[in-house]
């Protein structure tokens, strides 16, 4: 009896977890650029583009998250490498925390990539077939709760990890724009739904 409702606590204060939009498709209300490259909103989605400075570029959320669930579609129009990163902070245009991979490369996209210190911590499985789809709209998905880390691509996963450093970690959500010039990617639909400590013993579920 206790457990049942100990249970039924949980499920409650897990339904009162609601999505919440993080981009409003009219401004940049909720965010802040680093560095030079663009960030501007067009047709209801969320543009980066490459500056003349041709540098790496943020574009982070003002709030800060810890354990979330978080949706977002991007299309890729131009050499679009680019990522969500997790639990990070920046400082000019360095980053310090880890990276979603957003990219044209199929067998990375999805992967989890610690910038400015140990790389590629999980690449999707060599087995795997990604579902990126080229010159379309993707949906990428990251569920961070503690030390678990898990991705999925157009519904299908794509990377599981447990790491200890990025279970210590705190910061915002941050977009990327790669160095490199000639980089043009879209965003829309980002939302993202805050978990609570308990949701951590339960299956989150697609938002």
């Amino acid at each position: 009896m206790k457990k049942a409702l100990v249970l039924l606590s949980i499920a409650l204060m897990w339904s009162a977890c609601t999505s919440t939009k993080l981009f409003n498709g009219t401004d940049l209300k909720g965010w802040h650029a680093y560095g030079t490259e663009k960030w501007y909103v067009d047709e209801g989605t969320l543009v980066a583009e490459s500056g003349p400075d041709a540098q790496y570029g943020y574009f982070c959320t003002d709030q800060e998250y810890d354990d979330f669930d978080i949706t977002l579609e991007f299309k890729l129009e131009a050499n679009g490498n680019s990522g969500m990163f997790i639990r990070s902070t920046v400082s000019g245009t360095k980053v310090s925390g880890w990276q979603v991979e957003i990219a044209p490369d199929k067998d990375k996209t999805g992967g989890v990539y610690e910038s400015y210190g140990r790389g590629w911590l999980k690449l999707p499985e060599e087995s795997a077939v990604n579902p990126l789809k080229a010159n379309d709209w993707n949906t990428l998905r990251a569920r961070v709760v503690g030390a678990q880390v898990d991705t999925w691509l157009n519904g299908k996963p794509m990377v599981s990890l447990e790491d200890q450093k990025i279970g210590n970690g705190h910061g915002s959500i941050c977009l990327q724009i790669h160095d490199g010039g000639g980089i043009k990617v879209r965003f829309r639909n980002i939302k993202i739904k805050e978990l609570m400590p308990e949701s951590r013993f339960r299956q989150s579920p697609i938002l």
